[in-house]
């Protein structure tokens, strides 16, 4: 009896396994009511349960979501019915549940984030160019198209006219890529898909009057850079690209074909290989076969995704990527931290350090907020400079007791005041009319024109600086700035930001629906609902969400109102940083 119910546990437990699966799809079409989009798949993931990524625009729509199959099926009902999906390419793939939960979390998995972006998926860089019109984009060749012209190229010596082209990342080519026989295969060997216009503008010549078949995962990059590289006029004309990506491909050809290994995927699968199971990836250190990435291992400079076999694997060790290496970035030993090594330039053994201004909180001062970051300082004294200002608005001093303090208490000021601010009385001290509240961020909607005015001054005598760092509502301040990065061209111009306990301001908020922020951004908060008393987690989290993917990263903490300066976090800090060095 209880062999029987054990069999039957496992039964249904195989049974919801296989009714589980991942969804991938996108369309490039004109959308004219982007409310009414955003609502459609608010209903109808949330209805049905699904989870994953689904990034919307004027443009167009890409999703990649998870859940029962037939929660899966009964979406693709839904959109089909619209005529704006008319022609979509649904990839609906059976799978496990998630099983490692970091792997879920970074992929996106354990929750539905529905954005509003510029870009799709992001192909320009930081800063934007112009991106081509989507109508150039190269032609469509199925699959069983695509495995015939390498075929028919197989046979030849050597083909001169046809070219491959892989439009994805370096870690992904790593573990699985086509290869024919006597056809040129082109790795632009890149860490993101916004560097691939710069390495199409530098290679452009391999390709000038050839055929020249592209590919990706889904089919999704190549749609831009297709359209980007016949832009470039004659000689160009004849750019193709795979329909449906390399996972249509291994559908169709289901022992894999031309194309060789596993293809990297950006969900909790990681990858998914073809009946042979070959592998062509190798570990980082001892360069044995290997080509799993679940362990998560990346770079500690540029966090790039790297492969580390299990044998070699060790807690707590330093890893830096082949393209850091490349550039000059890996000169030191793996078991060293290379942000801990003196760097030589110009003769002498300290590099140029990155100048960063420091924004602080409301109702601080330069000062105090000095004083709060003295071990963050401290810890990045090799690689940066940190300078603090005030901020223009002078607050009032406000006290909760029977009688005000006394003795002397130094000025605060503030980025962005309420409706009501009233500047400092000349008797100095005024009775709060009430309590803190912990959302009177949500108020502060006045006085960022002058804060802006007074930051353009602060760039022009004391910059150049080569970022910013905003800290509770300086974070605020630092966000809107940076929404407005183009238009402040010459005025105050930055590479990066590190926003810390930040929230979404006013400036944004009107902003939010139209398009994501591309500066590189590095986002600090707390990871537990409730710790930090002065700006929920989820104020940090959206607003992070309003930079594009590939410019924002997260660094999620246990601690509450603070910049976190021990280990890991700091070490992540300054890998976001060494990349400006």
């Amino acid at each position: 009896m209880g062999t029987s119910s054990c069999g039957d546990h496992e039964k249904q437990r195989i049974e919801d396994e296989e009714q589980y699966g991942v969804l991938l799809y996108y369309k490039y079409t004109s959308v004219p009511d982007l409310d009414e989009l955003v609502s459609f798949y608010e209903s109808s993931c949330n209805s049905l349960g699904l989870l994953g990524r689904v990034r919307l625009s004027p443009k167009g729509v890409n999703v990649t979501v998870g859940g029962k199959l037939t929660a899966l099926e009964e979406h693709i009902a839904a959109a089909k019915s619209n005529c704006l999906f008319e022609g979509t390419d649904f990839k609906l793939a059976s799978c496990h549940h998630p099983l490692n939960d970091k792997v879920a979390e970074e992929c996106g998995f354990t929750s539905l984030s529905i954005r509003v972006v510029e870009e799709l998926v992001t192909f320009s860089p930081c800063p934007p160019l112009k991106p081509p019109e989507i109508s150039n984009a190269g032609k469509h060749l199925s699959a069983a198209e695509f495995h015939s012209v390498l075929q028919s190229a197989n046979g030849k010596s050597e083909n001169k006219e046809l070219v491959l082209l892989d439009a994805r990342n370096l870690y992904e080519t790593r573990i699985g890529k086509f290869e024919s026989e006597n056809v040129e295969t082109l790795d632009p060997e890149i860490r993101q898909y916004s560097d691939l216009p710069t390495w199409i503008d530098q290679n452009a010549e391999k390709m000038k009057g050839k055929n020249v078949l592209m590919y990706c995962t889904g089919g999704i990059r190549c749609e831009m850079a297709s359209a980007y590289i016949r832009s470039k006029g004659a000689g160009f004309e004849n750019t193709f690209q795979l329909y449906g990506g390399i996972q249509r491909y291994l559908e169709q050809f289901p022992s894999g074909g031309f194309f060789k290994g596993k293809n990297f995927v950006f969900d909790h699968r990681i990858s998914v290989g073809s009946s042979k199971e070959d592998i062509i990836g190798s570990c980082l250190l001892c360069n044995n076969t290997f080509d799993d990435y679940s362990p998560r291992c990346r770079c500690r400079l540029c966090r790039m995704l790297v492969l580390v076999c299990n044998h070699c694997r060790v807690k707590g060790d330093i890893y830096i990527c082949e393209l850091c290496r490349k550039h000059g970035k890996g000169e030191v030993p793996l078991s060293l931290d290379p942000l801990n090594q003196p760097s030589e330039s110009n003769g002498d053994n300290t590099r140029r350090k990155l100048r960063i201004l420091c924004l602080h909180g409301f109702r601080q001062n330069a000062s105090s907020f000095k004083g709060r970051t003295g071990s963050l300082a401290k810890k990045l004294k090799n690689i940066a400079e940190l300078v603090f200002i005030d901020a223009p608005h002078e607050l009032q001093f406000i006290y909760q007791t029977a009688t005000p303090p006394s003795g002397v208490c130094n000025k605060k000021f503030a980025w962005l005041v309420s409706s009501d601010f009233d500047k400092p009385s000349e008797t100095g001290w005024t009775v709060a009319q009430c309590q803190f509240d912990p959302l009177q961020y949500q108020t502060q909607t006045e006085g960022f024109d002058k804060s802006l005015t007074y930051l353009k001054t602060a760039f022009e005598e004391k910059g150049p600086f080569d970022g910013i760092l905003g800290f509770s509502q300086g974070a605020a301040m630092a966000a809107a700035v940076c929404g407005k990065q183009e238009q402040l061209v010459g005025e105050i111009d930055f590479r990066f930001c590190v926003l810390c306990s930040g929230f979404t301001p006013w400036p944004l908020l009107e902003m939010k629906e139209k398009r994501s922020i591309k500066c590189p951004s590095l986002h600090i908060f707390g990871s537990q609902p409730g710790k930090d008393r002065q700006i929920v987690t989820q104020a940090s989290s959206d607003l992070a969400g309003l930079f594009e993917d590939g410019c924002a990263t997260i660094v999620e903490h246990d601690f509450g109102h603070i910049i976190p300066t021990k280990s890991p976090y700091i070490d992540e800090i300054k890998a976001f940083l060494y990349q400006f060095i």
